[in-house]
């Protein structure tokens, strides 16, 4: 049985933190269903690397120039085109699963995570313009976002909920997935094709690895080595107990009555970015029921070699708690960090979106040319 199948049974799911045109066609990811990957998540530079670093998508965005289309349109196309061939490829893992699966998320445009209006706008447009109930729409967990989040879940709007790096953030977006079930239940979907209370879903993304990267640089300088690629963990453990906390109270359970399903964890950035470290520990030290682990391929194929299936997540839950206390005590903002890695993941987000923008004009303008 695959590691991957093993996770599912102790209530984790793996989604595939990657999206390419030919991993569609080929039958790259139907094998990787096989073997028990249950989602697919993507993001502005994951499109950049599959447009821009491969000619998967020359023909297509020909074909696109010829009809007169342009950049902007030319990205959504291409964009589009992919998200709805793999939600069309997860469909029956979501109809199996009554909806926990099967999943494929687009993100909004990076460039909107501070505009609150205009995010609700886009997301719900793109929704309603891929047409698939598997359809997750990813909403950064930013000032501006969090109202999205609300608006989107009360309208029927599958969420992804994105960079999400500290606990007050994680308890802001619980509390905004709540009210958005709320205004469901009251007013019903209000976005074509939106879902009802007991069917919409939605994941809070919070991100692991990033956290040791910054955390371990302030470590050094305060020469606590002890804690060393330990903190990301103990984060990631403290905001599981406060999902546990949230989606057990008299709030949560009015909600549960109607239907409602928990937003569930899903852990985000789990390469190992450090070589000195093992190179599943994100994976390892994570693992538990309502879950998700959203992997890229080397991890995917790091774990299946040699990763550990064991429920991880809710042993040393207290030692976390004394490693930030810990930190707290060394005169280190662990909040103050995980603040920063929000703001500067929304600029490393826009980042590869201007420069796959930039590479699609430089396409279509040598083609045009020829």
């Amino acid at each position: 049985m695959s590691k991957l199948i093993e996770l599912e049974k102790l209530g984790q799911s793996v989604w595939f933190d990657f999206i390419r045109r030919s991993l569609i066609t080929s039958g790259e990811l139907q094998a990787l269903i096989d073997k028990g990957v249950r989602g697919i998540t993507s993001n502005p530079a994951i499109f950049e690397k599959a447009i821009a670093g491969s000619n998967d998508y020359d023909e297509a965005i020909k074909e696109l120039i010829n009809a007169g289309k342009s950049i902007d349109d030319i990205y959504e196309s291409l964009a589009m085109e992919d998200i709805s061939l793999a939600a069309d490829m997860l469909k029956n893992i979501y109809n199996s699963s009554d909806a926990r699966d099967g999943y494929v998320s687009l993100e909004v445009n990076p460039h909107l995570a501070n505009e609150t209006e205009k995010t609700i706008a886009e997301a719900t447009r793109l929704f309603e313009t891929l047409n698939r109930p598997n359809v997750m729409i990813k909403v950064p967990a930013t000032p501006a976002g969090i109202p999205a989040i609300t608006e989107l879940i009360g309208g029927g709007v599958n969420v992804n909920v994105t960079l999400i790096f500290g606990l007050e953030n994680y308890k802001a977006v619980a509390e905004a997935y709540l009210a958005g079930l709320d205004k469901l239940l009251l007013s019903g979907p209000s976005v074509k094709r939106g879902h009802p209370a007991d069917r919409v879903a939605s994941v809070a993304s919070f991100f692991v690895s990033r956290v040791d990267s910054a955390v371990d640089k302030a470590l050094e300088e305060a020469n606590a080595k002890e804690l060393l690629g330990k903190i990301a963990i103990a984060n990631s453990k403290i905001a599981y107990a406060e999902f546990k906390k949230i989606f057990n109270g008299s709030r949560w359970q009015h909600l549960k009555n109607k239907g409602a399903r928990v937003q569930r964890v899903l852990w985000a950035s789990t390469s190992v970015k450090n070589p000195d470290y093992p190179d599943t520990m994100y994976v390892d030290e994570l693992i538990g029921p309502h879950t998700v682990n959203t992997m890229p391929p080397e991890t995917v194929d790091n774990f299946l070699d040699h990763g550990r299936v064991a429920e991880t997540l809710t042993r040393g839950v207290a030692e976390a708690q004394q490693q930030i206390t810990k930190l707290a005590e060394l005169g280190i903002d662990l909040k103050a960090i995980t603040q920063q890695l929000q703001d500067d993941g929304v600029v490393a987000f826009a980042g590869p979106f201007d420069a796959l923008m930039q590479s699609i004009a430089e396409k279509r303008a040598r083609l045009l040319a020829d």
